[in-house]
This record gives structure tokens, C-alpha cells and sequence, in this order.
């Protein structure tokens, strides 16, 4: 029985293993010359300080991210897999260092001055520091005896193009007063205490704008549009040989013969798109076509939560935070869920040895900013973004958020000059 398997294997081995071993030779190449590009590629940590008296809507930031997405480049086939030149990413970072509360820009030193004078243009008063990596207040080998460590990376819950709630709807009924969508994280996250730290990235991809095409589709699936399919030659043939088929008996017995070919078949007259719509309904379709004429971008969002395992606490560093973001939660629209697969928990066998692996790969990919997995990634518009990153406003009053000490000013025109 053996040999006569090895025998219809050795027969046929040209043509199946030839395109396994293409597909894993692709596979194989493809991160190898990822890695050799990335390699080349050198990054700069930039920290923004807001001023202390600032009061400006999230919308500015929209004119930033809208500015980062000058760096859109097809690569050609050429660039993509011999040099493994890949799309352009920025990484948005929100951290606690025992408390103090740091927000960050990770780039490439060839687009500083892109990041630095977009931000400057919204935000004059503001200040932009090169600055070591924070990751590196805390040692390589986490998780281990002395550290503790849990994270996640973040999903939608329905499709893309539903759009989480936004800064717009962050407002007092009666005053009309803005309330800063960032306040409950900036005040969760300031809660960590010594030996604890809580991290929060955004790596976004800026997407061109074909993407459209596939944010109609969702338009159109929520309106109930099916898509018409447009039959060849032989589809038209089979069809009328079914009919033929289906209505002989029919001819023979005298009765009315019908024809159920598509191209006979009488659309259904349908009411008025207002009419057949809820209130609520048409809410969801004016978000989701607002939502569909912005800028988008590909998101990475994680999180991790470090502490010394004396003080590593999952109330605070856990529980805390994912509520903290269910204030962004609009249940017509969207929303924000840990992801199952990169979560880390184990269960049932091996879970000592399945949780720090997954806990040391999601230590690993925060640190290195990896956008794996693929399949976890989603996108959100420049709105949504800029709900979840901006700078704050004066009303967040976290006394641990990094601020401008001092408001800069430029020298007075009537300064006496000595002449020498």
C-alpha cells in the first residue's frame, strides 16, 4: 500500500510540488527582503508636548493626518520584491511611565520635517523633542520573575467603514460644551503608579483613495442592493435548456408555459429610499456615506500593560483601560474589542508555556512596531483618528500629563540692539 502511494506520488511530483514550493519560496523571499529594507530604514522618536493653556477642537488633527498622507507611493514590481520596499507608516503612541503620561510620534527620519511642520502649523505653541525610545525603560526579557505583562491588539466589531463615535459627538446638551474624548484614557493611564507601565500604539498606514470602491460596497449592502450578475454565453444557454427542461411537461398537458430567465424577470418596484428606511437607519447611512468621502488609513492599534510583579494589578491595568475606550463605542455604528487571537491568555494544556510565548510575541511586536498580524488590521477614517489621537485640550487635568511649561513668545520689535 505504501509503495503504491510513493509510486502516484513519484508520477505526478512535477506538478505538485513545483507550485508549493513557488508558494513557499514566495513566502520566504518576501519577508527576507522586508527585513534587509527595514534594516536600511532609520526611525526617530519624536515627543509632543502640549502647551498648557490650549483649547482647540481634535479637528486640527484631521489637517495633520491628512498631511501624512503626502507620503502615499505605489511601489512598482521591482521595488516591492527585490528591494521590499513597503508602504510608509507613522506610529501614534500614547504612554504612562509610571504615571506620566507621554504622547509620541515614531517616523522616519526622512519625513521629521513633514510630521514637525504639520504639527506646527495647527499647533504653534506646542513643543517637539527628539527623544530616546521608552521602551527601553524596561528590560527585554519581560515576562519573567520580576515582571508581569499583558496586552493585546485591538479590532472593529462590524465592518470598516462604520465609523466608531467621534469627537463631534463628545458634547454637553446644555452648555454645547466639548468634552475631550481623551480624557478618560489620559486619566486612566495616569493612574499607573511605580514599577507600572501602560502603552498605547496606532501604527497607520495612509491608504490611496481606491479604497472607495470597497466602502460603496458596504453602502451598498446595507441598503439591501444585490449585485447584478451579468451571465456569458453559456450561462444564457444553460438557463434557457432549464427552462426547456422544466416546461414540458407543461407544453404537453396544455397548460401556460413561464420563462424564468433573468433576462425576462420583472424587478420588483421598491418605495422611496426615504420611506423605507428607520430614523435610525438613515443615521447610520449619513455616517457611513460621511465616513466614506474622508481619508482613510490602515491601523495597527495595541496596547500593553507592564508592571513589577509585586504591583502589577489587571483592575488597573486591564479592566481600567478597555473601559476607558468603550466610551468611544456607538452600538449603531461601531467599536473597539480585544482580539482573541493575540490576547494574552491560554487555556486548557501547556497554558504556563502557550501564555508566555504569546506574551513575549506581543512584547516583541509592540517594541519593534511590527503591523503582523495582517488579518487584524482595519481602517479608520481621519475623523475617527483623530478622536483617539489629538492633543488634549486644558481640560484634561491629569496632573501627570507631560506639558509646555512656559508659553514661547518671540523677542519684542522694539528690543535695543548695543552697537559695537
Amino acid at each position: 500500500m505504501t509503495g503504491a502511494i510513493f509510486s502516484a506520488v513519484f508520477d505526478v511530483w512535477f506538478i505538485i510540488f513545483p507550485p508549493l514550493l513557488l508558494f513557499l519560496f514566495k513566502e520566504l523571499w518576501i519577508r527576507y527582503a522586508w527585513g534587509k529594507y527595514l534594516s536600511k530604514v532609520k526611525w526617530v522618536l519624536l515627543e509632543i508636548i502640549p502647551p498648557r493653556d490650549i483649547e482647540k477642537s481634535p479637528q486640527l488633527m484631521e489637517s495633520i493626518f491628512s498631511g501624512f498622507a503626502g507620503v502615499i507611493k505605489t511601489p512598482t514590481m521591482a521595488e516591492s520584491w527585490i528591494k521590499g520596499e513597503i508602504p510608509t507608516a507613522f506610529s501614534l503612541e500614547i504612554a504612562s511611565i509610571e504615571g506620566t503620561v507621554h504622547m509620541y510620534v515614531r517616523t522616519q527620519t526622512g519625513f521629521r520635517d513633514l510630521v514637525e511642520a504639520h504639527f506646527y502649523a495647527q499647533y504653534p505653541d506646542i513643543e517637539i523633542v527628539e527623544v530616546p525610545d521608552y521602551v527601553d525603560s524596561v528590560p527585554r526579557s519581560v515576562p519573567n520573575k520580576d515582571w508581569e505583562l499583558w496586552g493585546t491588539d485591538f479590532e472593529l466589531v462590524k465592518d470598516d467603514l462604520y465609523p466608531i463615535k467621534t469627537y463631534k459627538y463628545f458634547e454637553e446638551s446644555v452648555t454645547g460644551k466639548m468634552i475631550d474624548p481623551l480624557a478618560g484614557v489620559i486619566e486612566t493611564m495616569s493612574k499607573a503608579g511605580p514599577g507600572q507601565y501602560m502603552w498605547l500604539q496606532y501604527i497607520m498606514t495612509p491608504l490611496k483613495e481606491d479604497w472607495n470602491k470597497k466602502g460603496q460596497e458596504t453602502v451598498d449592502e446595507f441598503l439591501g442592493k444585490v449585485k447584478e450578475e451579468h451571465m456569458g454565453v453559456l450561462g444564457r444557454l444553460f438557463m434557457d435548456i432549464k427552462d426547456v427542461l422544466m416546461n414540458i411537461g407543461k407544453g404537453l398537458l396544455g397548460q401556460e408555459v413561464t420563462f424564468t430567465s433573468s433576462e425576462s424577470a420583472e424587478k420588483k418596484e421598491e418605495a422611496p429610499l426615504e420611506f423605507r428606511l428607520s430614523p435610525g437607519e438613515k443615521d447610520v447611512l449619513k455616517a457611513l456615506q460621511a465616513n466614506l468621502g474622508k481619508p482613510m488609513f490602515q491601523i495597527r492599534m495595541r496596547y500593553l500593560y507592564i508592571g513589577r510583579q509585586e504591583v502589577f494589578t489587571k483592575t488597573t491595568g486591564v479592566s481600567a483601560f478597555i473601559g476607558s475606550i468603550k466610551q468611544f463605542a456607538d452600538l449603531n455604528m461601531n467599536s473597539f474589542k480585544p482580539n482573541d487571537d493575540t490576547k494574552t491568555y491560554a487555556n486548557y494544556i501547556f497554558t504556563k508555556e502557550r501564555l508566555r510565548f504569546r506574551q513575549r510575541r506581543m512584547f516583541r511586536r509592540y517594541i519593534t512596531r511590527d503591523t503582523d498580524p495582517q488579518h487584524t488590521r482595519f481602517l479608520l477614517s481621519s475623523e475617527e483618528l483623530a478622536t483617539v489621537f489629538h492633543i488634549p485640550d486644558m481640560a484634561v487635568i491629569a496632573p501627570t500629563m507631560a506639558r509646555v511649561a512656559a508659553k514661547k513668545s518671540g523677542a519684542p520689535a522694539n528690543l535695543p540692539i548695543q552697537e559695537t
